[in-house]
């Protein structure tokens, strides 16, 4: 899970306090989530009575909480092109999201917090402070081979055309010493990485 934390002076729906752009993975669970809050309600990013930075946290403060559902914080690039396959999907994420929020406002006030409609269109209209904007990331999850394969074998078939088609052979990927390897070749190597993460092999019809 990632998260872009930023002090604002104002955000869309509220005054002083965080503005959190979160962004979930396909690997996230419930201890990811539960560090998140922890982190972004303790980070201390504003000053204390005395005029001393780095003192004080969003809950020292009373201040409000803005979140926001980033989906393209799990981006991956290929080549020049961003791709989503890591984040979390819509209909899973929504639910990891609600519970998120729910998460922040058991642990601080509830109506401190406060929420963007999740996978809408929005214009976020924030006043940094500072500017003070800090990259939150959970520990790395364990990440489970096969759906890692299913995810990136996903991504080669729907990016790479049909091997019939007039295209096929002018799509292909690189391999680690830059040269150029199939498509067939890109899948067998995922499915080597997949059988040396796993006892038993598994047989995949591409």
């Amino acid at each position: 899970m990632k998260a872009i934390v930023q002090r604002v002076a104002q955000a869309s729906v509220t005054g002083r306090g965080l503005c959190v752009l979160l962004g979930i993975s396909l690997e996230d669970t419930q201890r990811e989530l539960e560090h998140m809050v922890r982190k972004i309600l303790n980070l201390r990013v504003f000053e204390d009575e005395s005029g001393k930075h780095w003192s004080k946290s969003v809950m020292d403060k009373q201040y409000e909480v803005l979140c926001v559902s980033q989906f393209t914080l799990q981006c991956i690039l290929k080549g020049n092109k961003p791709d989503y396959h890591m984040a979390m999907p819509t209909e899973q994420a929504e639910s990891f999201y609600n519970n998120f929020l729910e998460q922040l406002r058991k642990a601080y006030k509830p109506e401190l917090i406060k929420d963007g409609k999740f996978g809408a269109y929005m214009q976020v209209h924030i006043q940094n402070d500072g500017p003070v904007t800090i990259e939150l990331e959970s520990p790395a999850a364990a990440v489970d081979p096969k759906q890692f394969l299913i995810q990136e074998l996903h991504w080669i078939l729907e990016e790479t055309p049909n091997r019939h088609s007039p295209q096929h052979h002018s799509l292909r990927t690189l391999d680690k010493n830059g040269k150029r390897k199939s498509r067939a070749k890109t899948i067998e190597t995922y499915i080597i990485l997949y059988r040396n993460n796993q006892s038993n092999a598994i047989r995949l019809s591409c």
